[in-house]
This record gives C-alpha cells, sequence and structure tokens, in this order.
C-alpha cells in the first residue's frame, strides 16, 4: 500500500474534473465516489442528479465563509494511495475504510468532528485519490505537517489489517518516484520508464568513476543528454540540471530535472564529496583490458567485503556506496547477454546505497578506482577471458551484496536490506550467463585430464571439505574444479591449502554451485588466468599478475553467509 502526497493545488473544480474524466490516456474507468467527510457528499459519477460543480462546492464552502484576504492560495489537498502489484482488488467498502484512516492519520479530518471536509474518488481498481480543502469546519488550518510520513505509517498498519503486501517501511533517503502525469506521459510515447527514470540512470552510469566535476560533465554530454548549469557570480557552478532531448513540455522546452531531484545523492554538493581525494591514477596504468579490470575489481570488491563487518558505519556506508559505482561501471560496460540483468542489478542496488548513515570518505578509493578502470577499459566480449573473468567479478558482487543485506538488517534499513537482496537475485542469474561459456571450458579440460589425475584431484577436496566433498563431486562443476586444481599444483600451489583457504570464505553449503564458487576464488588466489589460455593465445604471453592482497585469503563473513543462506 504506497500512498503518494501530491503538490497543493488552488482549483479543486480542476482536480475533480480531472479525476472524474477519462484521465490522460483514457486510463479512467467507472470514477466514483467511495468515500467522504460525512458520507452524504453528491457522487457526480454514479448519480445522475450530481454534478462535478456540487462536489466543488461542497468541499469548498468552510474556504467561502472566509474573508478574501484571509484565504489560503492553495487550498487543495491531493494524495493518492495505491495497492502494490499483486494485490487482490479491494472492494469500495474496502477502499472506503483505507480512505478514512490515511485521512485521519495525515490530520487532514483527525476526527474531532470540525476536520477538513473531503471526498476518496475511485477510477481504477487498484488505487483511490483523496481530495480535500485545507480550511477546517471551524476556520482553522489542520495540522497535516508530515502528512507523507503519518500516510506511509498508517498504510503499514493497513497491510497488516488487510492481510496485503507488507511494503518496507521507508527513511526518507529513497529517491522521489515519477508522478502519475510522469508515468502516462511515458505511456503516451510508448517507453517503459519515465524521463526521470531514464535520466536518473544516466547521471549515475555517468558518474561512476569520475574523478573531477569536468569528467562528469563530460560524461553527461557523451550521453546526449541537454545541460544546464547554476553559475553563482564567482563564476563556480551551484548545481546542474538535466534533460533528454526528446522529452518536451507543452510549450516545445526540454523538460529539465536537477540532480537532487533525481536522487539525493546526486546532488553536485554530493557529487562533490565524491571526488575528494578521487583516485588520480590514470587508468591504463591499472586495467589496459576489460579482463585485467575485472581481476582487479574483483579484489576491490572482496577487500570492501571484508569490512562489512570489521569497520565503522561511516566507512561501510562508503564501501556500499563506492560499490554501487562498481556496478553502475560493470553495468555499462558488460557483454550483450549478461548486460540486462546487470543493469537491473546495479538499478536495485542504488536503493542499497543510500541511507542516514552518514558514509565516511577516504576509505573506499580502491572501489573508485575500479569503477573508473571498468569504464576506461572498454566493453567486455561476450567469451574467452572477458567472459570468465566477468563471472569471477559477478561471483565476488553477488557474495558482497549478501554481506549488505545483512548489514542493512542488522541497522533495521528495511528497504535496503531488500534492494540488496534483489540485487543478489539479479546477480544470480547474470552469473549464469557470463559463466555458461567458461565454465564449459574448464569442464571440458576436466574431463581430459587422465584418471589418475582427477583422482588425485578427489583427494585434495576429501581432506578439505570432508562434509562437502561427495557433493561437490556429483556436481556438474566438478570438471571444472578438478582442471583448476590440476593448474594450481601446476604452479607449484599447496592443493589442499589453497582449497581449506577457499573454503573459509564463505560457508559452501548455502552456495548454489560449491564448485563454481570454489573454481573462481582457486584461481584469483593461484593467481592463474580466469580461464586457461592456448599457447597461440596472444594473451597467455606476458600475462603473469601481481598477487591479490593476503587478507582475501584469512578471513569469513559471517553476515554475508547468514544473509545468502536465505536466498
Amino acid at each position: 500500500m504506497i500512498p503518494s502526497i501530491h503538490k497543493q493545488g488552488t482549483s479543486t473544480a480542476g482536480l475533480i474534473a480531472y479525476l472524474y474524466g477519462l484521465g490522460r490516456s483514457e486510463e479512467h474507468t467507472d470514477p466514483h465516489l467511495v468515500a467522504s467527510f460525512d458520507g452524504l457528499a453528491p457522487d457526480p459519477g454514479r448519480d445522475p442528479n450530481a454534478t462535478e460543480k456540487d462536489l466543488q462546492q461542497l468541499l469548498d464552502e468552510p474556504l467561502c465563509l472566509l474573508p478574501a484576504n484571509t484565504r489560503p492560495d492553495k487550498h487543495v489537498w491531493h494524495a493518492s494511495v495505491r495497492a502494490a502489484p499483486g494485490d487482490r482488488t479491494l472492494t469500495d467498502a474496502e477502499w472506503a475504510d483505507i480512505a478514512h484512516r490515511v485521512i485521519a492519520a495525515t490530520g487532514i479530518d483527525p476526527g474531532d468532528g470540525a476536520g477538513c471536509r473531503w471526498a476518496a474518488i475511485r477510477h481504477a481498481d487498484d488505487h483511490i485519490h483523496l481530495i480535500a480543502t485545507l480550511v477546517r469546519e471551524d476556520g482553522r488550518k489542520p495540522d497535516h505537517h508530515r502528512s507523507g510520513q503519518r500516510a506511509q505509517t498508517e498504510c503499514r498498519s493497513i497491510e497488516a489489517d488487510y492481510d496485503l503486501h507488507r511494503v518496507a517501511p521507508g527513511d526518507g533517503t529513497g529517491a522521489k518516484r515519477p508522478t502519475s502525469a510522469e508515468r502516462h506521459k511515458a505511456q503516451r510515447r510508448g517507453r517503459d520508464r519515465t524521463a526521470r527514470e531514464e535520466l536518473r540512470e544516466t547521471v549515475r552510469r555517468a558518474a561512476a568513476g569520475t574523478a573531477s566535476e569536468t569528467e562528469f560533465f563530460d560524461r553527461l554530454a557523451s550521453a546526449g543528454l541537454l545541460i544546464r548549469r547554476r553559475i553563482a557570480p564567482s563564476g563556480d557552478a551551484l548545481g546542474y540540471t538535466v534533460a533528454l532531448p526528446e522529452d518536451r513540455n507543452k510549450d516545445g522546452a526540454p523538460v529539465h530535472y536537477s540532480g537532487s531531484k533525481l536522487a539525493p545523492d546526486l546532488s553536485l554538493p554530493r557529487l562533490r564529496e565524491r571526488w575528494t581525494g578521487a583516485p588520480t591514477q590514470p587508468p591504463s596504468v591499472r586495467a589496459s583490458t576489460p579482463a585485467s579490470a575485472r581481476l582487479d575489481a574483483t579484489g576491490a570488491i572482496w577487500q570492501a567485503v571484508l569490512l562489512i563487518d570489521q569497520a565503522d558505519d561511516g566507512t561501510v556506508a562508503a564501501q556500499i556506496a563506492a560499490a554501487g559505482e562498481v556496478l553502475d561501471a560493470l553495468a555499462k560496460t558488460s557483454a550483450a547477454h549478461t548486460r540486462h540483468r546487470l543493469n537491473q542489478a546495479a538499478t536495485a542496488f542504488e536503493r542499497a546505497a543510500r541511507s542516514h548513515v552518514r558514509a565516511e570518505r577516504g576509505q573506499e578509493q580502491a572501489l573508485r578506482q575500479a569503477a573508473r578502470d571498468l569504464v576506461h577499459s572498454g566493453s567486455a566480449l561476450g567469451r574467452g577471458e572477458d567472459s570468465a573473468t566477468t563471472a569471477m567479478l559477478i561471483d565476488m558482487a553477488f557474495f558482497f551484496a549478501s554481506a549488505v543485506a545483512a548489514w542493512h538488517a542488522k541497522k533495521n534499513h528495511a528497504q535496503q536490506a531488500v534492494a540488496a537482496l534483489q540485487t543478489a537475485q539479479h546477480l544470480r542469474v547474470a552469473y549464469r550467463a557470463a559463466a555458461a561459456q567458461p565454465m564449459a571450458v574448464l569442464r571440458q579440460q576436466g574431463q581430459r585430464l587422465a584418471l589418475h589425475v582427477r583422482q588425485r584431484q578427489a583427494g585434495f577436496v576429501h581432506q578439505a571439505l570432508p562434509e562437502l566433498a561427495e557433493r561437490v563431486l556429483a556436481e556438474p562443476g566438478w570438471h571444472a574444479l578438478a582442471a583448476t586444481l590440476a593448474d594450481v599444483e601446476s604452479v607449484g600451489h599447496d592443493p589442499t591449502a589453497l582449497l581449506a583457504e577457499a573454503t573459509s570464505r564463505r560457508e559452501l553449503d548455502t552456495a548454489t554451485s560449491i564448485s563454481d564458487v570454489l573454481v573462481w576464488r582457486l584461481r584469483r588466489s593461484a593467481n592463474l588466468p580466469a580461464i586457461p589460455r592456448t599457447p597461440h593465445d596472444p594473451a597467455a604471453r606476458g600475462s603473469r599478475r601481481k598477487p591479490l592482497p593476503a587478507p582475501a585469503m584469512e578471513l569469513t563473513v559471517k553476515a554475508a553467509s547468514d544473509s545468502a543462506r536465505r536466498l
């Protein structure tokens, strides 16, 4: 149950005409009254003797009784209450009860006998509109301060009483939802998303891994957005607005949105916080190819996982925000077969990255550098090393999202915890798409191993994972793990010791495929290519990489494991 408080208006008649009309796209069906302040208001929708003017005059009567010079200019209060997708269709009587409860909770008509006059109009199965005149019967103004928050609280109770979908309670850090006018405009133009939503994603992706204000605005321009900057007399930018070139108002002018209206963390002051101490190392030095950028990002994400349970709240919040930039950069540079799910993961994680915990900047530069490297290294191909390192990074990002969900749950950040779990679910699907080809190559390599070699690798698994060994050996990915263990042994590592380290990183019995998890952990830890290269592969020459930080092989994160168990 989602309540929305709209802007106060000046015309009761105009709003009533809209609510009883056909709608902007003829989407209004059977408009009619379901409740009112006294239960006797005229219903121009179903009563042939009632008119819209009758309803308007009744609602505005307390306003007209005031001296003209004391009447409020914006006297029309308007809210909508919408059922969640998937909820059953409520009856008119149920909507009437909901209307009374929300109106009382907001202070519009608190039940003291002198509240504002109001009406509830239904013109669709899944929502009602509430309209009220902001003058009480006793001539005073209503106490409707923070009416949106009050309505949200009451709707949580309504969901429980009517056994409806439970919406996680908000905390005021979410991005502003599109208005009904914006949604209808998008529908008329055949778009799946509103201009506000498209701009939010474009600006967020443009900001991922940027190191300066200049770079940020250059990326916005490259994305094809129309940009306006608010300039102070000193010449410094105070803010900015963006618009889609094709999104115009009735006068043909572009419809601009400020960064803060897209999302709280996209205002220019909040973006400048990211650039304080931003990475200055040229991307080409760290990651010259998409595959190497993904490997570096995997290490950075793992280090962030280690901080979730160990660092103070401000540092964790900074890690979570910067990880959102990594997901944005990964989605932006991903191959076609993973792009859709990675886009969904990045969009879901946006909500998980904002809370009332203030991010302590300066501790997240490894992640911001990783996002920067991903963007500058270019788009990955959907095969070979690129696909393998993408799968490796997604696997680690899934682990991180699960840990974030657990951290938010501990802090009672309900919406953020749900968003992190949704992110993990999208990443799970993206992983399957990215891992299919490289895991097939590894399985084929494992199947070609001599029987005695595979038996030796199985022995390593029994030694390191005695309770899970039989499950691992029965998984389709066992041959890929056997090939990886053979590679580990060939470069001089102790397979049993490395397996033990890989096992300590996660409660493996919660994994969908233990073999897959171990393959990527082992290949990272042993400094192996993500996928075996043929002798004729140019990338195989000179591909030795700097060892990953030792802490990545030593610590566990219980919160992430607990959260992963619930997925």
